[in-house]
């Protein structure tokens, strides 16, 4: 009985594995479609890698053109900065020094826009103390070290309470800036939903000589939480 079973093993193990065969139907398709293709692997190589800068400028990192001189002096018009878009996707929320890009429909205008986050939803952010400068919970923020240089922090007065889910915007350089500050009467108050933001801009990547890491500036570090502070 033993020898009898023996070509019943070597016949099973002889034929062809599943996953090879699929293997096969794999590399016989992508063959016809190179044939097909004008091109051929050029071509079809070319088509990947587009797809996969598709889906990496939807859903993890896109560039962005500074359109005006309303973030100078740290970005300039021309600079292209990358906008990370996982930033605040698993439960991150924008924090205070952030600069952000959001869609400014229905608040700012039909277009995206560059700011940095002033306040957050349950802030109260006040200008300005007796220094000039911006109060953000009852705590003065010195942003000399990115606003740009001659600037005062605002030459218009406000005193806001940020909603939650909200945010308060301003541009480095308050003198050529059209930001929360020139909305406060407008639908929603100048604030931006945070649903809106588009990521958090992250790096200039263009022009080389400007190439740098945006960081969050140690200035805001010390702003109690909100609620903590108002009187």
């Amino acid at each position: 009985m033993d020898t009898e079973a023996q070509p019943t093993e070597r016949d099973r193990s002889s034929s062809p594995e599943p996953e090879a065969a699929e293997d096969r139907s794999r590399f016989v398709f992508l063959t016809r479609v190179t044939d097909w293709l004008p091109g051929g692997w050029i071509t079809l190589t070319l088509f990947a890698c587009l797809a996969f800068l598709l889906v990496l400028n939807t859903f993890v990192a896109q560039p962005f053109q500074i359109p005006s001189g309303s973030m100078e002096q740290g970005l300039r018009i021309g600079d292209r900065v990358l906008v990370n878009k996982l930033a605040y996707r698993f439960g991150a929320e924008p924090r205070r020094g952030d600069v952000v890009v959001f869609d400014g429909t229905g608040y700012f205008g039909d277009a995206d826009y560059i700011k940095r986050v002033v306040g957050v939803g349950g802030d109260r952010v006040v200008c300005c103390d007796k220094e000039g400068r911006i109060e953000v919970n009852g705590r003065s923020v010195d942003e000399t070290a990115f606003l740009y240089p001659g600037d005062t922090p605002s030459t218009v007065p406000f005193y806001v309470d940020v909603p939650d889910g909200t945010l308060f915007v301003l541009g480095d350089h308050r003198s050529d800036s059209s930001d929360s500050r020139d909305h406060l009467g407008s639908p929603g108050g100048g604030m931006i939903p945070v649903k809106d933001v588009i990521g958090r801009a992250d790096w200039i990547v263009w022009p080389y000589a400007h190439w740098t890491h945006l960081t969050r500036p140690a200035a805001y570090a010390r702003v109690p939480a909100a609620g903590g502070a108002h009187g």
